[in-house]
């Protein structure tokens, strides 16, 4: 057994140190207050960036120095709380969540209602001298309704980029190739702020790299998503939280890494002078390293046997820039306006060689390949919000408008040896072609929503949204063939020009309710009409067609005690491709394995059910979760044999019914004094079943997700993270198991106002071997990507300026859309 594997299969081992009960050491839920008439209702703040705690615990104590509970409650999603039914007199409120510092307060309860205030909560370790505040938040927070990882703790992300903080964001694997996965399905939105990038919807892979971790505040991973979010309908939603705004006066940051795998440099500002407040964000950087890939493909009907193996290389480079502008009208109307622009492009070249044996010997070949594979991509976005609240508490309602534009382009160019091992000048090229193609799409979205407060314990949202979506495909083809041609001729039949709208119309109502002091209930539900219409030019035929889809959701909290707590969720979501899925140009850069999208594909509906235990304490936090997807009339990649031998085609269909059960354990833990660990094991039982292509496919996958820092003398921290996967039973074979770890080590420097940070990645393998396998009744497939990720990184940033956060806006989440994600430069 090789080191990679041993480490892996030790990692998964270690798996029950992490899952270790804490919910011994909390304190038991006090007996019911004797009933009266006075009420009191309070908010609590991150004292940082005075955003919501959700779900601190709120304890209502005697006059001191009795420390004997008289009663305890949880904040909601805003980090309101509300008592009722007390005693007049004098008390004292303690507010607490982990990972922060406690407070509390003296009160006089009242006959009537009490307004306790707002509680600023420290994070944990904070001092506090006058109006400065130093602390850190926990790397991973675990709440009821999502798993928050918290990137600008991680001192590993220093210099690298998006798809470096998904990597270590639990519940999620990148494979090789910057291929995502979420509780292993690649069904998932991404959400950037809350709203949707349609960069990230065609390009996943590719947009990732674009987004320094630098400017990465945290990720969201949200497995049951409720009715205000458009219809996600598998795994849940990714949302990578930006550093942004300030709450008063100017800060910035700038910043630069390089090392063997990529380099960027970036910068910020940002300013807040009376109403009006600035943000602003650039960065530029590239990309690079090496690529190898293999295939060994036996033809189980034919006796044929195609080997092919290539090396290349990947290379590109991004821009990102953001601008905000908030101002506030009067005391209770805001308006906000932000902007993006994200562009990025490169290149990825291989050299293949590829040997076709066949029991026909006039059927054989042989050939070495040059590719050279191009590609871009362009998306600039731009959102307005107006904000209204009123002196009722919670009622608020808002208006926002967003319009998008982004436009990929794709091509490559190879020239072709036959019977040739090695590559020749390009004179000597048997056959060679070129295609340049892009895909345009824009978006326009309006959407309104409405908060209304009925009492103290219901609440109901509402809101109308509407998307107008626009994409498509135009693609040429040129071919140039020794001997026949002598420049390059357009290929009849090759060309694309494919266009897609997609318009969607929505309306949603949610309400929630608290019939008792434990449990909280929500129901909710979406109806959205979608209406659909494809244009093909090229052969003058299309298609219209419309439909309405329901998607109840609901769930129930039950709070054992103050830091106990069982919550039972439902949700039921539909999932429509996008143009990766959609496009139907046949890319043949590999004549022998040809891919294309279906712009016929059906949208998929998926049903979840979530079971979860929280529980939170001194010591740390554990979250234990059981949940069940169901996904009919399922989106799968099909791979098939043509009627030319030692060809095959690839392409996606509506072909499968897909089950996901699945059980999680994620906690974090304090060993000692500046020390934080967390981590997990996630286990799944998979079920895919096809009757149209006579397949059903069983089996267990398991990962582990850990994470540890230390905060050594001198102001140093030291940090490292692992995660290791099982293969994963797929549709038409097993996909690859996957090993990722990293270690670093960060000095803060000029007063902590600069650090200096050296990462290290995979120091003991030089790459990862991401091994698939592809078995039909035609043929059987084994293939090898390596993943080179053997990397070092030193980066140094400098921070001025106060590092204080504004105000939360709300914005477009446009996230119901099935994306993809091209190979092209990945890594």
């Amino acid at each position: 057994m090789t080191y990679p594997y041993r480490l892996l299969l030790a990692l998964l081992l270690t798996a029950p140190v992490l899952t270790t009960p804490v919910w011994a050491q909390q304190p038991a839920l006090p007996a019911a207050p004797p009933a009266g008439t006075g009420s009191i209702t309070g908010v609590v703040l991150d004292s940082l960036n005075r955003q919501p705690v959700p779900y601190a615990t709120v304890v209502l104590l005697p006059p001191a120095p009795n420390d004997k509970a008289i009663t305890g409650i949880a904040a909601d999603d805003n980090g309101r709380f509300t008592f009722t039914k007390l005693v007049a007199g004098p008390a004292r409120l303690r507010v607490s969540y982990v990972g922060y510092g406690t407070q509390t307060r003296a009160v006089t309860i009242t006959a009537g209602a009490t307004d306790a205030g707002t509680f600023r909560l420290p994070t944990a370790g904070t001092a506090l001298a006058e109006a400065l505040v130093i602390g850190t938040k926990p790397v991973v927070e675990v709440r009821p309704d999502r798993i928050i990882y918290n990137a600008e703790q991680d001192v590993t992300n220093t210099g690298g980029t998006a798809a470096d903080v998904l990597r270590k964001a639990p519940l999620l694997a990148v494979d090789g190739e910057g291929n995502v996965k979420m509780r292993g399905s690649g069904n998932f939105r991404v959400l950037v702020n809350n709203k949707p990038s349609p960069t990230m919807a065609a390009n996943l892979a590719d947009a990732l790299k674009s987004i320094p971790a630098d400017q990465i505040k945290s990720v969201e991973i949200i497995t049951t998503p409720p009715a205000k979010y458009d219809g996600e309908g598998t795994a849940g939603i990714i949302n990578i939280v930006l550093k942004k705004g300030v709450d008063r006066g100017v800060n910035g940051r700038v910043g630069a890494s390089g090392g063997n795998r990529d380099a960027n440099t970036n910068a910020s500002l940002n300013f807040k002078k009376g109403k009006f407040g600035f943000t602003s964000s650039a960065s530029v950087g590239r990309w690079f390293g090496p690529n190898q890939f293999e295939r060994v493909r036996n033809g189980l009907l034919d006796a044929s046997t195609l080997t092919q193996s290539s090396k290349g290389r990947n290379n590109g480079g991004y821009y990102y820039g953001t601008l905000g502008l908030d101002y506030d009208v009067s005391e209770r109307q805001s308006f906000s306006l932000a902007g993006s622009l994200n562009g990025y492009g490169g290149e990825s070249t291989n050299a293949l060689l590829s040997r076709f044996g066949a029991s026909n010997p006039a059927q054989n070949s042989l050939f070495f390949r040059n590719t050279d594979n191009l590609f871009s991509g362009l998306n600039a976005e731009v959102t307005g919000t107006y904000t209204q609240t009123f002196a009722q508490a919670r009622r608020e309602w808002s208006v926002l408008g967003q319009y998008s534009r982004n436009d990929n382009t794709f091509g490559y160019d190879y020239d072709q040896f036959e019977n040739s091992m090695v590559p020749l000048e390009s004179t000597q090229a048997n056959y060679r072609e070129r295609s340049r193609g892009r895909t345009p799409g824009s978006e326009y979205t309006f959407q309104t929503d409405f908060v209304q407060p009925f009492g103290e314990k219901q609440t109901l949202e509402t809101g109308l949204k509407a998307i107008w979506r626009r994409t498509g495909s135009v693609a040429d083809v040129d071919g140039l063939r020794r001997g026949e041609t002598t420049d390059f001729v357009r290929l009849p039949g090759r060309s694309t020009d494919f266009s897609y709208d997609q318009n969607v119309q929505a309306a949603y109502a949610t309400y929630s309710f608290a019939p008792s002091k434990k449990l909280n209930l929500s129901l909710g539900s979406r109806l959205e009409r979608t209406a659909l219409a494809a244009d093909f030019q090229t052969t003058d035929s299309g298609f219209e067609r419309s439909y309405y889809s329901l998607l109840p959701n609901g769930n129930a909290q039950y709070a054992f005690s103050e830091a106990n707590s069982l919550r039972l969720a439902y949700s039921r979501r539909i999932t429509r491709p996008y143009i990766y899925y959609l496009n139907p140009f046949r890319n043949l850069g590999d004549p022998q394995n040809i891919f294309f999208g279906n712009p016929n594909l059906d949208p998929e509906l998926t049903d979840s059910y979530e079971l979860s235990f929280n529980t939170n304490g001194k010591a740390g936090s554990l979250n234990v979760s059981a949940s069940v997807r169901r996904t009919g009339n399922a989106i799968e990649s099909v791979r098939r044999a043509t009627a030319t031998v030692g060809v095959t085609e690839e392409t996606f269909a509506n072909v499968a019914a897909n089950a996901f059960y699945q059980l999680n354990f994620y906690g974090s833990a304090k060993p000692a004094k500046g020390w934080d660990i967390s981590g997990g094991p996630d286990v799944q039982y998979i079920v895919r079943r096809s009757p149209t292509l006579g397949i059903e496919r069983t089996g267990f996958t398991a990962g582990l997700n850990f994470n540890t820092s230390y905060k050594l003398p001198r102001s140093f921290t030291a940090q490292a993270f692992a995660y290791a996967s099982l293969p994963t039973p797929e549709l038409q074979g097993r996909g690859a198991a996957n090993l990722y770890y990293s270690m670093g080590v960060k000095k803060n420097l000029l007063k902590d106002k600069a650090d200096l940070t050296v990462n290290v990645t995979n120091p003991f393998n030089a790459y990862w071997a991401y091994r698939s396998t592809v078995n039909t009744l035609s043929f059987s497939e084994q293939q090898e990507y390596r993943g080179f990720q053997r990397s070092i990184r030193v980066s140094f940033g400098y921070r001025f300026g106060q590092e204080q956060q504004g105000k939360r806006r709300k914005s477009i989440s446009n996230d119901d859309v099935k994306g993809g994600g091209s190979k092209q430069g990945g890594q």
